[in-house]
């Protein structure tokens, strides 16, 4: 989500060599009591390569709200109006005018999505292709340039921001296209106010589960501790953000999912 200081580890000797270790530990402690929020000594995921670079775009399934086709932004609303981002080649690319979000609300679902960071590497950590994708405006999965970029293991590509790393990174090299396919089941308050379900997300990245059916704690805010601190509406938009790098998406659609019957 958000870009963090980096601590610096002065070695001994005349010439200043430092070993950077990005996150914090004055944060709050996760519920698992072993890692603060942002941690930079949790173990981070195995690294795995993913399955062959596909060559076509995933075709949405006949029943599936296509939210992005590559040719406008008709679906989607900005921060302040109509979107500024860039709009090319059959993707939209962010341009520094603020994060923007689907017209529709909607309730559980399955969602799909294409993103590539830029093929040239510049910044590290969370200053390089950070963005996310924020369901309801409230819970995220991280974006970000995981490949060979170190950072806390809640903050990378695939994590539910601040709290559960993906079980595995399986990420692709910078500028190439990548897949999200999150599959979301909302919490849910009775009449009274009370939390009757937490929200679960289910994850594949690049094909691979990464998230399996996880628990989210509550929302996703950066350096502090989620929480279901008041009932919100059983529906919400998709959001994708903006954080000041170039991140690029194609290829957006969903199904929402119904009750068993």
């Amino acid at each position: 989500m958000k870009a963090t200081t980096l601590i610096a580890a002065l070695a001994l000797g005349a010439t200043a060599t430092f070993a950077y270790a990005e996150g914090y530990t004055d944060t709050p402690m996760q519920p698992n009591g072993k890692w603060h929020v942002h941690d930079p000594n949790r173990p981070v995921p195995p690294i795995i390569t993913p399955g062959a670079k596909f060559s076509e775009m995933a075709a949405a399934p006949s029943d599936a709200v296509v939210l992005f086709d590559g040719k406008d932004f008709s679906k989607w609303v900005g921060d302040k109006g109509d979107v500024k981002w860039t709009l090319k080649d059959g993707y939209m690319e962010t341009t520094q005018t603020g994060m923007i979000h689907t017209k529709d609300d909607f309730g559980d679902f399955q969602l799909h999505l294409e993103w590539a960071t830029p093929a040239k590497v510049e910044g590290n950590g969370q200053g390089r292709g950070n963005n996310g994708v924020l369901i309801f405006g409230r819970y995220e999965i991280q974006v970000l340039d995981s490949y060979n970029n170190p950072t806390y293991a809640d903050g990378q590509a695939a994590a539910v921001y601040g709290q559960t790393p993906p079980l595995v990174n399986a990420s692709r090299p910078p500028g190439e296209w990548q897949t999200y396919d999150i599959i979301w089941e909302g919490p849910h308050w009775d009449e009274n106010g009370k939390l009757t379900k937490k929200a679960y997300v289910t994850v594949l990245h690049n094909g691979a589960i990464v998230q399996n059916h996880t628990e989210l704690y509550g929302n996703t805010p950066y350096r502090a501790l989620g929480n279901y601190d008041k009932p919100m509406p059983p529906k919400g938009g998709i959001y994708l953000y903006e954080h000041h790098n170039p991140v690029r998406f194609r290829n957006i659609w969903i199904r929402p999912l119904g009750e068993v019957k």
